[in-house]
């Protein structure tokens, strides 16, 4: 008799439940509501203008997944955010993430619907697709869209920042630049942690002022600049360390080799260019988000793609460079790392 059951492919195949009410609760503010309080139901339903039948139903799913805790049975009980969900999910945290999952709620979830036309065309299946502005017309159309925008990239990128500020070695470089550095976080986190670095943030003007904005937070502005560069027409700013996050996955094979190529020009002999992604494993077997962040790039861009450690080796090897290794950082996120 096999041991097999179901239950793995019942949890996979209606995982947009547990999806969506985790980026429901994100989107509605519900942990930042509740920040470092705890509320009954009726006092949740009152603040976030829920419907009576949404109590208990709503906060009880969240903490059967483990976002949420609960003190008592009934109506009486009392809700208080999980220390998970109070480190990242909540906007008072320096660690919030949410932006991410506010923008999954908003544009990703109804494109996916579309996944089976995208495997049959090659196409995109998002705004293009339904004759509206692309995702980066979209996001710079407006101050709200734009910061929006940003923050969900920031809050999927800030621990993958953090770990390789801390865990690559810095100390042969003097000057770092990241190209499409949107609110700056990686040139911060890479001064922060190394005393001894001149950084550079640069990315398109809208951004600039917002980047800027987040430096003299963090009071670097004396080490972390910023500048306004289209990398598509600009040459890349001169560094010792060219970084670029989540960049390379969102174009198509001609344009990330492009820009790896412009990365090689600006950097001096024995400069680093590295790229920190969700790289897939070589073997393309284990890196489930990795995998699913290639799907998507489908869904966004038709033939924007994810890659292997391998295929950036490769592509580095043809522009030029001497030797490549790959570091992993947080979760499925990892650093290519090529040297010239």
């Amino acid at each position: 008799m096999t041991s097999l059951t179901p239950e793995r492919i019942i949890q996979v195949g209606m995982g947009f439940w547990p999806a969506r009410t985790l980026q429901t609760a994100a989107k509605l503010g519900l942990f930042t509501t509740l920040g470092s309080q705890s509320m009954s139901g009726e006092e949740i339903a009152d603040k976030l203008a829920l419907a009576p039948r949404a109590i208990p139903d709503f906060p009880d799913a969240l903490v059967a997944l483990g976002f949420l805790e609960r003190d008592g049975e009934g109506p009486e009980a009392r809700y208080h955010n999980s220390e998970e969900a109070a480190l990242f999910l909540d906007k008072a945290s320096s660690a919030y993430i949410g932006g991410f999952l506010e923008m999954a709620h908003d544009r990703l979830y109804p494109f996916w619907e579309d996944l089976g036309e995208g495997l049959k065309t090659g196409e995109a299946q998002n705004e293009a697709k339904r004759g509206m502005a692309s995702i980066f017309e979209t996001a710079y159309s407006s101050q709200e869209s734009l910061e929006q925008f940003l923050s969900a990239m920031s809050g999927i990128s800030t621990g993958n920042f953090k770990a390789l500020a801390a865990d690559f070695d810095f100390s042969p470089y003097q000057t770092h630049c990241d190209v499409g550095g949107a609110e700056g976080i990686l040139a911060i986190e890479v001064a922060r942690a190394n005393p001894h670095m001149s950084c550079l943030t640069a990315d398109l003007p809208p951004v600039q002022p917002i980047a800027q904005a987040k430096i003299a937070e963090a009071g670097l502005s004396e080490r972390v600049t910023t500048r306004a560069i289209d990398f598509f027409k600009d040459d890349l700013p001169k560094a010792d360390v060219i970084t670029m996050g989540m960049i390379l996955h969102d174009w198509d094979l001609p344009t990330k080799k492009m820009l790896i190529a412009k990365a090689y020009d600006a950097l001096p002999e024995g400069g680093a260019y590295i790229v920190i992604e969700q790289l897939i494993d070589d073997a393309r077997r284990e890196n489930v988000f990795g995998l699913m962040m290639s799907l998507n790039m489908l869904i966004e861009g038709g033939d924007a793609f994810d890659y292997t450690g391998a295929d950036f080796a490769a592509w580095c090897t043809e522009a030029g460079f001497k030797k490549t290794e790959v570091m992993h950082l947080a979760g499925p996120s990892s650093a290519a790392i090529a040297y010239k």
